[in-house]
């Protein structure tokens, strides 16, 4: 019997409920709150079909062939109740969030000798919206914002100021070939994860991190003050003066979302007004193409149909980041929200692939299905689908992101995940076959990119 058996039978129920009648594609009516739900609730199981870590012999947490996008798929579906309210898959999400805390860091020893800090910080952002969400918690267990916390205090002493006088390196282990790139969504990842510790805690120590880490971010390419603008990676064997200038869009949702919430903590300080407004300037211009400027697009990789499973996640973390950004910088709201339901209206026409012809492909702005399905593609649309809720009367009475004054339940430890650091397993040499194989990235990397800019110049 499956681990979770109540949870499965909730599986079945949705795709019998799901399956009465014809269903041919997804229709969304965004001013209808049904709708939505209905919408929201088939994109969830069509994503949770692809997932078994709660099933015997299966290991909870983890998709095939990565880690990192199960705390992004859980982050995923606390948003999805948060807004819909639909209790279905907390059962699953909770076991598989535990299973993975590692020692209350969200560094489990089974993929400690591999992870990049991008990978850790994901969870630690899933943990951090539990806990703004008053997610519920299990007895005996550590609270979700002492497991955010636990991620903080083992990446805040990879802080490297042996290169770039700062900056974390993208991976964490010097054998590593990512160890030798500071890269954006490594440090406005824990930039966001350390403005939402200070929000929600009211402890400087968090606030002064966060500013910490949005200085030198600007003193390198990765976060551009002059046009606002992230690169993607910068090499701290160049001192970090070089840039990867691929533009994706979770690189600026998180810094935008980190903005956001310095914004919110100092009571509407000037300085992350202004980062706050220069990056949403930047990202509604670069990643809205279609429909005068209102549908979402991955540009890099859209176009030429390149992007990677990783890439096609990208989509809903900007999504939902854009959305929670509305609800603690209002003023936000009149450019956001007309851009979140847009895409979602447009993502609805493309989620009629599959059997059930309502799986979802990639190209939002395409009408008709593109011909790709995965749990990746369904887990951004199923961000963007949960997040037209936010116009909604009940809705809009929620008081967003809660804090430990403003009636968040779970309750801080500083201390969480110290004393844990893993120590690096023995270096092992970079080998001919290594550099290789960074080499064929590289050469991906660039035809995406190539044919990005062939696209957006010729293309349209």
């Amino acid at each position: 019997m499956n681990l979770l058996g109540r949870s499965s039978s909730i599986f079945l129920l949705t795709a019998f409920l799901a399956g009465q009648g014809t269903v041919t594609s997804l229709n969304l009516d965004i001013n209808d709150v049904q709708s939505i739900k209905n919408a929201a609730a088939t994109t969830a199981f069509n994503m949770m079909s692809d997932y078994h870590g709660n099933e015997t012999g299966q290991i909870p947490g983890k998709l095939p062939d990565t880690w990192w996008e199960g705390g992004a798929m859980f982050m995923t579906l606390i948003q999805y109740w948060y807004w819909t309210g639909d209790p279905s898959y907390n059962d699953v999400v909770t076991q598989g969030m535990l299973w993975q805390k590692g020692n209350d860091d969200y560094f489990p020893s089974n993929y400690s000798n591999y992870l990049g800090n991008d990978d850790q910080v994901f969870w630690g952002l899933a943990a951090m919206t539990a806990a703004e969400l008053n997610y519920p918690e299990q007895n005996g267990q550590p609270s979700w914002v002492s497991l955010a916390q636990g991620v903080f205090n083992t990446q805040v002493p990879r802080w490297d100021t042996s290169t770039c006088h700062g900056g974390l390196r993208w991976q964490i282990w010097p054998y590593q070939d990512g160890y030798r790139t500071k890269n954006a969504i490594s440090n406005g990842g824990l930039f966001q994860l350390s403005a939402r510790l200070a929000r929600y805690t009211n402890n400087a120590t968090y606030a002064d991190w966060a500013e910490r880490i949005w200085d030198w971010s600007a003193t390198t390419p990765l976060l551009k003050e002059s046009d606002w603008t992230i690169a993607d990676t910068t090499s701290p064997d160049k001192q970090c003066t070089d840039h990867g200038d691929l533009q994706w869009t979770y690189n600026y949702g998180t810094y935008i979302s980190g903005a956001a919430y310095m914004f919110n903590y100092t009571n509407g300080g000037s300085k992350w007004k202004k980062g706050l407004d220069g990056l949403l300037g930047t990202t509604f211009s670069l990643f809205f193409p279609f429909q005068n400027g209102t549908v979402m697009s991955e540009v890099a990789c859209e176009p030429n149909m390149m992007c990677d499973r990783n890439q096609d996640c990208f989509k809903g973390f900007l999504s939902s980041w854009l959305t929670f950004t509305t609800t603690i910088a209002p003023y936000t709201a009149d450019e956001i929200v007309p851009r979140i339901q847009q895409s979602a209206l447009a993502a609805a026409k493309q989620c009629s692939g599959g059997d059930s012809h309502t799986q979802c492909g990639r190209r939002w702005h395409q009408d008709t299905w593109d011909g790709t399905t995965s749990l990746e593609e369904d887990m951004s649309a199923l961000s963007v689908f949960s997040s037209t809720m936010i116009t909604h009367k009940q809705m809009q009475q929620a008081q967003g992101p809660l804090t430990s004054d403003t009636g968040g339940t779970s309750k801080s430890n500083s201390s969480a995940g110290t004393g844990t650091e893993h120590s690096a397993p023995q270096a092992l040499p970079v080998t001919t076959g290594d550099r290789a194989g960074a080499g064929v990235l590289t050469v991906v990397f660039l035809g995406a990119w190539i044919g990005a800019v062939t696209w957006m110049v010729y293309g349209r």
